[in-house]
Parts: C-alpha cells; structure tokens; sequence
C-alpha cells in the first residue's frame, strides 16, 4: 500500500512541476503571440485597404457575421469600409478582412485564420483564391454557388465546397451591410 501511496506523490510531483512550468512559458509566449496576431492584422488591413486612409476600428455587436467596421477614406471623403468577418467552413470557424466600396462591392479579400483541411480548404489562404469575389456585390451578386462560377473558377474551389460557401455567403452579407451603411 506504501507503494501506491508513493507512486502517487511522485506523478502528483512531477504534474505540479510540469503545470508550473507550462504556466510560465505561456506567461512568456502570451504576449509575443498576441504582438504577432497584432501584427498579422495590420498587414492583413493593409493588404485590402486598396490604397485608401484606414480610419478607427468600430465593434459591432448587433452582428454575427461582422466583428468589427473600419471606414476607408480618401482625402477626407467616405470611399468604403472594411469589415472583419466570421464564417463558418468545414473545419470550423473562419475569419476574413474584406473591403468594400460605399456601394458594396468588393475590393479585396483576405482570410485572417481558419482550420480548413490543408490541401482543400486551407486553399482560400491564397490570395489568387479571393480573386473570383473580387468586383462582386454591390449592384451584382456575390457568387453563392459554384454555379454560378467559371468552370476554372469551380475546379479551384472543388472539394472544398462548405468553405467555398461560408466565404461567399460572409461576404454576400457583409457586400448588404456596408451599402446600407453608406457613406456614414
């Protein structure tokens, strides 16, 4: 019985060791990660600003799909927004940068995170993926199937459908959002 006993305390030791270590390299890694994600953003911002002044981010909580609002201008003038995006693909939980002008139509794409499976959907982190909605919304449709694709466009996107579909339809919102919006 004294066996046990001390076996016990020796894995108890050895887990209380391990979780104070873990604690202390996630005290260290924290901020360096959350910097990195930080400067992940901006680039990613950048990337789909087209050109335009960035203004100041705004929250939207009244919105699944949208987290958060950013007004472009240019010389002082409302040109569009971008908008960050949540959407929901075949490995979960997706987001994407996208800018719009005051119309709605798309100027840019990017997608900022998502667990898509690697080789299928982890292709829409290429930027060459985004380029089929790119001039889309606004007074045309955002395309919402593969249908409504070239037939390159729909090889591209072929066996990747649900994330396909949740990219398109975060955007289609995300185009009816901004215009109503409009140059506020």
């Amino acid at each position: 019985m004294k066996t046990y006993f001390k076996v016990a305390g020796i894995l108890g030791l050895i887990c209380a060791v391990a979780a104070v270590i873990l604690a202390w390299v996630n005290s260290v890694t924290a901020p360096k990660i959350a910097e990195y994600d930080q400067s992940q953003t901006l680039m990613a911002l950048e990337a789909v600003s087209g050109g335009f002044d960035i203004g100041e981010k705004r929250f939207d909580d009244t919105s699944d799909t949208v987290s958060y609002i950013i007004p472009l201008t240019q010389n002082g003038k409302s040109a569009g927004y971008i908008l960050e995006l949540n959407a929901t693909g075949y490995g979960g939980a997706m987001k994407l940068v996208a800018s719009y002008d005051l119309a709605g139509e798309i100027i840019a794409v990017k997608m900022l995170s998502n667990s898509e499976t690697p080789g299928i959907g982890k292709k829409s982190e290429d930027p060459s993926y985004m380029d089929k909605f790119i001039g889309t919304g606004g007074d045309g449709e955002v395309p919402t199937s593969k249908s409504q694709l070239s037939s390159d466009q729909a090889q591209a996107v072929s066996g990747a459908t649900v994330t396909f579909t949740g990219i398109s339809k975060a955007l289609d919102y995300g185009s009816d959002y901004v215009r109503k919006q409009g140059g506020r």
